[in-house]
């Protein structure tokens, strides 16, 4: 009986680093599995999105708080604009919602495509939905890839016109300021359709155009939009990383699926 122990022992021994062997062998087959590229594109999406949409609401309030405040004092003066300023906050309300499910699908396909594409030892199967599916999400990643570029131009409009007029009010601080008389630097939000030209006072000059930059609704709105914009362009980023994830996956689909119903015909 004695002498069983030491071979049991050995045995257990064994046994162990065959599971422990099994267990490692596991883990890095799941690493391997994992769609690096998709998921850093989630992330990416979801912190653009949500940079986006969140900066961007608070900046566009901060805006019509600030118009109403110091260049429009009738209230059907900018009307138009509250209107189209709630359109745009609803707006942004489904670019979040749509992104955030549309994230998850992505990376979920990703998860499927990339096991799929590693499983090299064992029969690979595929069906032409599957691969529609996928060119679709292809296809359809492309065109909002291209809908975020316009979206990422025309987030740059507000932080042009805030830096306008963030100039404008350096300006006047400036030693040059000195040779002019301050009350003739002025800002005029009407040129830029913003608000009617009938639209009373309109512009801002001197000491008061100074004191709305000073103002928290200015200076919270004008980097908030300067965020925003930031945001939009990482989206833009990283909906092209997806789009190259997606591409790639669905040609090795379609490539071993091509491979595989050759090969059983032999």
């Amino acid at each position: 009986m004695d002498g069983m122990k030491p071979e049991t022992t050995a045995e257990e021994n064994q046994d162990e680093r065959e599971e422990s062997k099994g267990c490692f062998e596991c883990c890095i087959k799941c690493l391997g599995g994992v769609p690096y590229a998709s998921l850093v594109a989630t992330i990416l999406c979801f912190s653009g999105v949500a940079l986006f949409c969140g900066c961007g609401h608070v900046a566009l309030t901060g805006t019509v708080t600030m118009v109403e405040n110091h260049f429009s004092r009738i209230t059907s003066d900018h009307a138009t604009l509250t209107d189209v300023v709630q359109i745009l906050q609803y707006i942004i309300y489904g670019i979040a919602c749509f992104f955030f499910l549309y994230g998850i699908i992505l990376l979920a396909e990703g998860f499927y495509t990339t096991s799929a594409v590693k499983e090299m030892h064992s029969e690979f199967k595929t069906t032409v939905c599957g691969r529609c599916i996928s060119a679709m999400f292809v296809f359809l990643t492309y065109i909002l890839g291209l809908g975020w570029l316009g979206i990422f131009g025309f987030s740059a409009v507000p932080v042009f016109l805030f830096y306008n007029m963030w100039t404008t009010c350096g300006a006047m601080k400036s030693p040059i300021a000195n040779l002019t008389s301050v009350d003739n630097i002025c800002v005029d939000v009407r040129q830029y359709g913003i608000i009617p030209w009938n639209a009373t006072p309109g512009k801002a000059c001197g000491s008061t155009l100074s004191d709305i930059c000073n103002t928290s609704e200015f200076y919270l709105s004008y980097h908030l939009y300067i965020v925003a914009c930031a945001g939009a362009g990482a989206t833009v980023i990283a909906l092209l990383i997806y789009v190259m994830a997606t591409t790639y996956n669905f040609a090795v689909l379609k490539f071993k699926s091509y491979d595989h119903s050759h090969s059983t015909k032999f």
